[in-house]
């Protein structure tokens, strides 16, 4: 079983990979969108196969296993020679604003549409008609989106050959640039000793300004005033290497972000049905449905709102993850506080930060580490996830539930004396493990949490202060 699991987890990454990277070099100028869309998607592709297996309705659970590994590796198949990189825009088409709202609405119906079926499949007893029904409508909401490039391919104004012409060969420029990175000297005092009102001019301003203090650089070193150093390595913004990349401390900024934000919100998921159940209620399956939901549109809304950011404001994309982070430390709360109708409000909460999180984390990978190696930057930052949950799921979580669990079995049992084997390995007998009641059972879990989460918002104002002149210099000119 660990090996199936091991190698279905890692086909999982193949799939993320090569859709990720290669749509995000298709699209660099519209990055938060694509990755938003293609991440909430990701997250909303167990509802809808849990939708399609209604239509099977059949209590043989090996059909689910066949249909899970036949019906992905299919789709991978029969698409995979066209998700591919095609060279990307080469500026962003009138067109493309139209298009990402378009699909927007049809994300946001979709989740909508999902949650009412799952809503009302719980609550009435449905007949095998009207699932079918529902999955039909299912499959035209997810086919929809082909508009868009059908309308594009068939019935959009030709570029003019004039207009393609002036702009700038993408694929001429990243050949080129080892060459030009080899003639040319990088002014790294121009960087380091710039007076700092130049970093508050308009983006045109302070290239010019920056321009001047290269010349008189140049001059001076000509005259053997001064001696220029050759900065080693890329720039922030420009194409790094994995190697490169865990030597800056803006990398481990947004790594050490990513893994306290993302992995406490993962920690609840995790312990979904424990929570529920401590708190008293029957169907954990309908809030574990809803932290779908809520994960989907954080994805989407992420990518959506960081892009007005950087787009519109020139501001670094991670203030988006700190605003993330800052609504999962309420949602923390509200979970660890066990008020009546609490577990709603903080699915709803923790939900949008997690999604949120896994919209803006690659994108501002992306800008701020290159494109060229974005699909072992982003792997590496994705181990996050896995070892913030080992560590807050596996350790903190579990082992403060059973202490719990613990305290109120001896409460009502004060006579039962276990053993140090039996509490840490079980028993042999068919007794089942104590179980915590109360908002009690994860309180501590939760404040621990929220804690974390805070620390994040920190890290990723700090990773905002250092990268402001990076964003100023990528989106400064549309923006002015």
């Amino acid at each position: 079983m660990c090996i199936l699991i091991f190698v279905g987890t890692n086909g999982e990454t193949f799939f993320n990979t090569v859709n990720l990277v290669s749509c995000v070099q298709n699209f660099p100028k519209s990055r938060g969108p694509v990755v938003g869309i293609l991440k909430g998607f990701a997250g909303l592709g167990g509802a809808i196969l849990t939708q399609i297996y209604a239509v099977i309705q059949t209590p043989d659970h090996a059909s689910l296993i066949f249909m899970v590994a036949v019906g992905p590796a299919m789709v991978g198949i029969s698409l995979m020679f066209i998700v591919r990189p095609v060279g990307g825009h080469k500026q962003i088409k009138s067109s493309d604003g139209m298009s990402f709202t378009f699909i927007y609405s049809v994300c946001l119906i979709l989740a909508a549409y999902l949650m009412a079926v799952m809503i009302l499949q719980d609550l009435v007893d449905l007949t095998h008609t009207v699932i079918v029904i529902f999955t039909v409508i299912l499959f035209i909401l997810l086919l929809i989106p082909f508009v868009i490039p059908i309308i594009l391919v068939f019935f959009s104004e030709p570029t003019d050959l004039a207009e393609a012409a002036l702009l700038p060969d993408t694929s001429k420029q990243e050949a080129g640039k080892s060459e030009n990175d080899i003639n040319e000297v990088i002014f790294s005092e121009v960087e380091d000793e710039k007076p700092k009102d130049v970093d508050l001019l308009p983006a045109l301003e302070r290239q010019k300004r920056i321009a001047q203090l290269q010349a008189k650089l140049a001059q001076a070193a000509a005259e053997g005033a001064v001696r220029i150093k050759r900065r080693r390595g890329p720039r922030r913004g420009e194409d790094f290497t994995l190697m490169q990349a865990l030597i800056k401390a803006d990398f481990w900024l947004l790594f050490m972000s990513l893994l306290l934000g993302s992995a406490s919100g993962l920690t609840v998921i995790d312990n979904l049905g424990q929570m529920s159940q401590s708190l008293g209620y029957d169907n954990a399956h309908i809030f574990v449905s809803l932290i779908s939901i809520w994960n989907f549109l954080g994805r989407i809304g992420g990518g959506y709102l960081s892009e007005i950011i950087v787009r519109d404001y020139a501001y670094p994309r991670p203030v988006g993850m700190a605003v993330a982070q800052a609504i999962m430390v309420f949602g923390h709360f509200f979970l660890g506080m066990g008020w009546s109708g609490a577990l709603y409000v903080g699915t709803l909460l923790i939900g949008l930060g997690y999604g949120a999180h896994w919209s803006i984390v690659p994108a501002a990978a992306s800008e701020l580490f290159g494109l060229k190696k974005f699909g072992a930057l982003y792997n590496f930052l994705t181990l996050a996830n896995p070892a913030g949950s080992l560590v807050f799921s596996g350790l903190i979580a579990s082992s403060i539930y059973d202490s719990e669990a613990e305290k109120q079995a001896h409460q009502h049992h004060p006579h039962l004396q276990r053993d140090l084997g039996s509490i840490f390995f079980g028993s042999l007998g068919a007794e089942e493990p104590p179980k915590c009641a109360g908002s009690i059972c994860f309180f501590l879990t939760s404040m621990i949490m929220s804690g974390f989460c805070i620390i994040a918002v920190v890290l990723s104002m700090i990773l905002v202060y250092r990268t402001k002149i990076v964003y100023a210099n990528l989106y400064g000119k549309s923006h002015t």
